[in-house]
């Protein structure tokens, strides 16, 4: 449990730390300097860490001893008012955090299959969440962590991008409106009283769509 709790906790927060890193380069390009500044485009976890302590090292433990996966969060700053200003530029800043997860899942499948054609990882009898791939003797956690970091992304990905506040989802549908038809939404959708009601909406639908993501993608890696 330990071993795997390390080893699970390593994926995690590399995962994290890129995806909100990805955010706030993206913010930056897009002129708003408030997470740079904060020292937030960076993959050493600290300043990640600094700004989410609960979300970033309690949570995950928590989760990870009474359901052996883990779940947390962090958080990038950013300027409502350069989202108000420039709302499309607000939305490719959110839509930066869910494709660094799936870069990351690209390239755990990249390495998956690497493995195998190296003779060094096996395709498991049964794939699960945490084996997506089999390795031998020294391989083996290697194999293991390659499974966990295609996963968990996979998972961060799906979640994120779920189209309720407060998740990035809520902002990268704003790609597909008109700026201030964006404006409003941002307007409607930042009220707090919506972000207990979207994370429950958001807990309720991820439980519905993840797994049918999750099977599509294992049939993609492992294509023939």
């Amino acid at each position: 449990m330990l071993a795997l709790g390390g080893l699970w906790y390593v994926a995690f927060l590399l995962s994290l730390t890129c995806h909100e890193s990805a955010h706030a380069l993206a913010a930056a390009w897009g002129g708003d300097y408030t997470a740079s500044s904060a020292g937030q485009v960076t993959l050493n976890p600290v300043p990640h860490i600094t700004r989410e302590p609960l979300g970033t090292v309690a949570v995950p433990i928590i989760s990870f001893v009474l359901s052996q996966w883990m779940l947390g969060w962090a958080s990038a700053p950013y300027s409502p008012i350069w989202e108000h200003r420039y709302p499309r530029r607000a939305a490719l800043m959110a839509l930066a955090g869910p494709a660094a997860n799936l870069g990351l899942a690209i390239l755990a499948a990249i390495l998956i299959n690497l493995g195998i054609a190296a003779g060094v990882f096996t395709i498991p009898a049964s794939i699960s969440f945490f084996s997506v791939v089999e390795g031998e003797g020294d391989f083996a956690p290697v194999a293991q962590f390659v499974s966990i970091l295609f996963t968990q992304n996979l998972l961060l990905m799906t979640f994120n991008l779920l189209p309720v506040h407060p998740l990035d989802g809520n902002s990268v549908i704003t790609l597909a409106m008109r700026e201030n038809t964006a404006r409003r939404w941002f307007d409607l959708t930042r009220d707090n009283s919506f972000g207990f009601l979207g994370l429950v909406l958001a807990w309720y639908l991820f439980g519905q769509i993840f797994w049918p993501v999750l099977r599509v993608a294992i049939r993609i890696l492992y294509w023939t």
